[in-house]
């Protein structure tokens, strides 16, 4: 009975967790090195924050779509690229040389400060945030779409289906959708 009562327990307060108020944080930008905070875009419609690295061969598998959705929602959304890995071959100055890949800010998270604040566990990872006043909200969290390795077998496009609802009005609440990728080990 404990064991079912604990399970319950974390069925009902693991989506409030997802769901708790993320404060501004202010991290680097590795490209121009001028810190980049959530505050700069709290007129945004969404903000995507997008846990990445240098070496993981999902980050790989989707960095032409990431480019991509980049390119197509300019002006709507801002994306906000971040790199929580510790490697040696995820260094800020490794960092940099990838950074010309995207045309939104790629941040280095070193501290795991955004990271630790929105609970993200691997790369990539999705999280789709909205300013409310006093704080930002998560809307949406979890994975781009259902196929890393094959884009053209893609079913399901988690991030651009959110980011839509979103800009059409018509969002209700935070969806999460379990994505896979490469864990992002902590300090």
């Amino acid at each position: 009975m404990r064991q079912l009562l604990a399970i319950l327990l974390v069925i009902v307060t693991a989506p409030l967790a997802a769901q708790a108020p993320v404060k501004n944080f202010t991290l680097t930008d590795v490209a121009t090195g001028h810190p980049v905070s959530l505050d700069q875009y709290a007129s945004s419609a969404a903000i995507v924050v997008l846990f990445t690295s240098n070496e993981c061969p999902f980050d790989s598998y989707y960095s032409d779509r990431i480019a991509k959705m980049i390119t197509e929602y300019q002006g709507k959304v801002q994306f906000l690229l971040i790199n929580s890995h510790l490697d040696p071959e995820e260094s800020e100055e490794k960092m940099k040389l990838k950074s010309s890949a995207w045309s939104a800010p790629y941040l280095a998270d070193k501290d795991q400060l955004a990271m630790a604040a929105l609970g993200a566990k691997r790369s990539p990872e999705a999280f789709v945030l909205r300013h409310e006043k006093t704080h930002f909200g998560v809307l949406y969290s979890g994975a781009i779409d259902d196929n890393a390795q094959e884009p053209e077998a893609v079913t399901q496009h988690h991030l651009r289906n959110a980011l839509d609802k979103i800009l059409s009005g018509k969002h209700t609440g935070h969806h999460q959708v379990r994505g896979a990728g490469c864990t992002i080990r902590k300090k």
